[in-house]
């Protein structure tokens, strides 16, 4: 694809990020690169050299795959990314016969590689600002749920050209700052991905959701996938006639690891930050949606794990949902305490007391911005007053996958009746066979005994709540459950072609009950779209008096686009008299083992530990394998399998974590207390090497 990266038209030119009050926090724009004197902080390369919009540069290695970060380690589309990003790869090619969650898996050769579903890699190509465009289509007093969808008609028009004029690329119009900023990226996309080496759970999640969101920390949290395209370069559907891809370029690893002091960055995809939300926002997320979070997840959590306790089969179906809602689930719990230990709410309502005397202090600004704050606060009182009635509503349709799957293809079907452009961003042309490959995925996990017992404890918390139980026509469960074929994966496949008529003519238990709860999911959508509009205008307004407040610009929120956080290789202390060193050994490994689950350690390690048998892949001076790291960079969800890089720009480690005081980075970032977390190159390469002789992808790297 033709590369056209045009890096003066990025979102800053309209809102700026420079300069910045500390020049270590902040998830920066690539554009931004070359104004943050990154040599003064130890980077021993050119910038230039990071990202460049006229040469291959370093950028050029990083990929996204899936909603993690991934990095290219060899000219043949090897990537490596962290294991839990891989978790669904490997759960979905796993059985009790061939269980690769549990013993590992290697791919000898290329054609033992084993197609990923689901999974696509994307890499960033060009980028221009479209703020203009984007927000040409607002008119004086349009409604708010007429504003966002003007917006996304727009987003939704510039994303279709791009791809015209690009054959085969991905574009994505992303929201930089809200409701003001707007940026079109164009991606290289591969859909066909497989995966190529994984170590065992018991090494790639060793500590479990005890230790995950935890410090100190000794899970090699790491796998390798490859990238394939078809024999002309183009992205290609899986195929056993596709051929590696092949990156402009791909990260050198650094097989002498990381040490305390050194300098590191790290180039990702981070997910979203809310650090320009209101103390108002803040407060919503503490009392409302983090709470309801944190017990709505844990009891399902619970049923699931019991209901895999004694079936491995029934485990390795609901492993990955279980996965998804701890980390969730925890990281929820990290937020609200740290919320409330670090008192942020107050703390931004106290800075918005001084924009607000600033506001008042002149009659144009008073006038266009003085009911800014109250109006804000308003939006999230009254999304705090409905919050567990519709929150209830839209986890009844999670909660059990069978009415999810029933949900699906009846929005499907009622929104591909409409022009493409006018649909569902799911349902549009473009991104129909990835939304029909999920519900595949979806229909491929489902445990029936077990979506019954999530229903009925989401209909008892609806019950309890003394809302009205959604109607089921005087239909038990097991009434609800016999009468359905979703679970028929020839059944699934015949309905998504089907118009709603066809569909509603269907003797179906759970698709009569989805067409009947339709309704409301709609009222639900178009209020969600209703507050949208709000929120984006009013937030586009704030955006614009703080800068004039603050005499100065700052960094965007992360909201899944390509970004550069940058540190020192350092430990921290989480509370009195306690000292977290930045590093973890194979010993530290030893001693949690206790051959329960979550501290199982495969026999093999155990034994060369015991025998010492590092290679050349010990720590000179501690004769141990380091296993994790431990740095101050800026990272959010999005951030797992990003490159830890050393000042040359070589592949130290691989990003999966983040200390649990660190959770809150979402909302505020500290230097005395934001760690992130990642595993060392060294046991990446020790594991690969000589624990499970895959010496081919030693090879490959060019070690």
């Amino acid at each position: 694809m033709k590369r056209i990266r045009q890096i003066a038209l990025i979102t800053m030119i309209a809102v700026g990020i420079m300069p910045i009050s500390r020049a270590d926090e902040g998830m920066f724009p690539i554009s931004e690169i070359t104004r943050l004197d990154l040599t003064a902080k130890g980077l021993e390369m050119d910038p230039n050299d990071i990202f460049n919009p006229d040469k291959t540069c370093l950028v050029d290695g990083i990929c996204r795959v899936n909603g993690c970060t991934g990095s290219f380690v060899s000219p043949r589309g090897l990537i490596i990314t962290n294991h839990h990003c891989a978790f669904r790869a490997i759960q979905s090619a796993s059985s009790t016969d061939h269980d690769y969650l549990n013993d590992g898996f290697q791919a000898p050769t290329p054609g033992d590689e084993i197609p990923a579903s689901g999974y696509t890699v994307r890499v960033t190509e060009s980028f221009s600002d479209v703020s203009d465009q984007v927000l040409s289509v607002i008119v004086p007093n349009m409604s708010f749920v007429d504003r966002t969808k003007a917006i996304e008609r727009r987003q939704k028009e510039l994303e279709k050209q791009a791809e015209i004029d690009n054959p085969g690329a991905r574009a994505e119009v992303a929201e930089m700052f809200t409701g003001k900023t707007y940026v079109l990226f164009l991606y290289t996309y591969i859909k066909d991905v497989r995966l190529v080496f994984a170590p065992p759970s018991s090494i790639g999640n060793f500590g479990g959701d005890v230790d995950n969101w935890e410090w100190p920390r000794h899970t090699g949290d790491f796998s390798f996938m490859r990238a394939y395209v078809a024999p002309d370069g183009s992205t290609a559907d899986y195929s056993p006639e596709n051929v590696p891809y092949q990156p402009k370029r791909f990260i050198q690893v650094a097989p002498q690891g990381a040490n305390e002091g050194n300098f590191v960055m790290l180039l990702g995809y981070p997910g979203r930050t809310a650090r320009h939300k209101t103390s108002s926002f803040l407060r919503y997320e503490e009392n409302t949606r983090l709470p309801y979070i944190v017990s709505l997840y844990g009891r399902q959590i619970a049923t699931m794990q019991a209901a895999g306790e004694n079936n491995r089969s029934v485990a390795l179906k609901l492993l990955s949902r279980i996965q998804s809602l701890a980390n969730t689930e925890k990281r929820s719990r990290g937020q609200l305490k740290g919320l409330k230990t670090a008192d942020i709410a107050a703390k931004r309502a106290a800075e918005e007391i001084g924009l607000q005397s600033f506001i008042e202090q002149e009659p144009n600004r008073k006038s266009r911005y003085g009911n800014l704050l109250k109006d804000i606060d308003a939006v999230y009182s009254e999304m705090a007053s409905h919050a567990d009635a519709e929150a209830n509503f839209q986890y009844l349709r999670s909660a059990s996958q069978v009415l999810q799957l029933a949900y699906t293809l009846y929005d499907s079907s009622v929104e591909r009746q409409k022009e493409d452009l006018e649909r569902e961003s799911a349902y549009m042309d473009r991104n129909f066979d990835q939304t029909r490959q999920r519900l595949l995925l979806v229909q491929k996990d489902l445990d029936i005994p077990t979506d019954q017992l999530m229903l009925e404890n989401m209909l008892k918390q609806i019950a309890d709540a003394g809302q009205q139980e959604p109607e089921l026509d005087r239909l038990s469960i097991a009434q609800l459950y016999s009468g359905t074929r979703l679970s028929d994966p020839e059944f699934l496949k015949s309905c998504l072609g089907m118009t709603p008529a066809e569909l509603a003519a269907i003797d179906d238990t759970f698709l009569q009950w989805a067409i009947r709860l339709y309704p409301k999911y709609q009222e639900l959508r178009e209020l969600d779209k209703e507050r949208e509009g709000q929120l984006g205008q009013l937030y586009g307004e704030l955006i614009s008096v703080k800068q004039q407040f603050l005499a100065t610009q700052f960094v965007p929120d992360a909201n899944a686009t390509l970004r550069l956080t940058f540190g020192t290789v350092r430990g921290y202390s989480p509370e009195d008299a306690v000292y977290m060193a930045p590093a973890t050994t194979l010993s530290g490994v030893i001693a949690k083992t206790t051959g329960v689950e979550p501290f199982v350690t495969p026999e093999k390690v155990v034994q060369m530990h015991a025998a010492r048998d590092y290679g050349e892949y010990a720590h000179p001076e501690l004769n141990d394998i380091p296993i994790a790291i431990l740095y101050d960079t800026d990272t959010t969800g999005g951030n797992s399998g990003s490159p830890i890089l050393n000042a040359k720009g070589q592949l130290v480690g691989v990003n999966f974590d983040r200390a649990f005081e660190a959770t809150i980075n979402d909302f505020a970032w500290n230097t005395n207390y934001s760690r992130s977390i990642g595993v060392d190159i060294r046991y990446v390469l020790w594991i690969t090497d000589k624990v499970y002789g895959a010496k081919q992808l030693i090879k490959e790297m060019g070690l």
